[in-house]
């Protein structure tokens, strides 16, 4: 009898912690940096995507076209815009900016939380924010030939885990 008592309340108690992280709001990020850029004129600051470039930001969307994005932020450079615009364009989403000086800061927290959301950025941008998020030193500085990489980060109540995938 103790047994089961001890059995019940246990279950009981399990239960109404899974029901109790249920509850709790989740926010998840996707993370990537743009497609290839056109380096032709290293004087040129914005340069656009090259046909590469054009070609990976058409996986992408296929890559991720059965998440379904509240939020789609972009830095203000040709080539981060052109990588996701084929994303938005599919879901119907305007692209938002973000200064990567302020990344995750209080105000993107709240817009942000219990969203889905996509964030292209760049090589010295992309990993740094994916930590901020995080809140550890996990990731590195991307090479400047990687183009490939996709950080998934949730954030559950106080619970944060992500994922590194690298998509060719």
């Amino acid at each position: 009898m103790k047994t089961r008592l001890i059995s019940l309340l246990l279950l009981i108690f399990l239960g109404l912690g899974q029901n109790a992280c249920d509850s709790q709001e989740t926010s998840t990020y996707y993370l990537i940096r743009h497609a290839e850029k056109d380096r032709t004129d290293p004087t040129n600051k914005n340069p656009h995507l090259t046909e590469a470039g054009h070609e990976r930001a058409l996986k992408w969307k296929k890559v991720l076209s059965s998440i379904e994005f509240d939020h789609i932020y972009s830095t203000d450079y040709h080539r981060t815009i052109e990588t996701v615009t084929p994303i938005a364009e599919a879901q119907n989403l305007d692209i938002e900016f973000y200064n990567p000086s302020e990344m995750f800061d209080e105000n993107f927290k709240a817009r942000t939380k219990g969203k889905v959301t996509l964030i292209s950025g760049h090589s010295n941008t992309t990993p740094f924010f994916a930590n901020r998020i995080l809140e550890e030193e996990r990731y590195e500085q991307i090479d400047d030939s990687n183009n490939a990489n996709l950080y998934i980060v949730e954030i559950r109540g106080e619970h944060r885990s992500a994922q590194l995938l690298h998509i060719e």
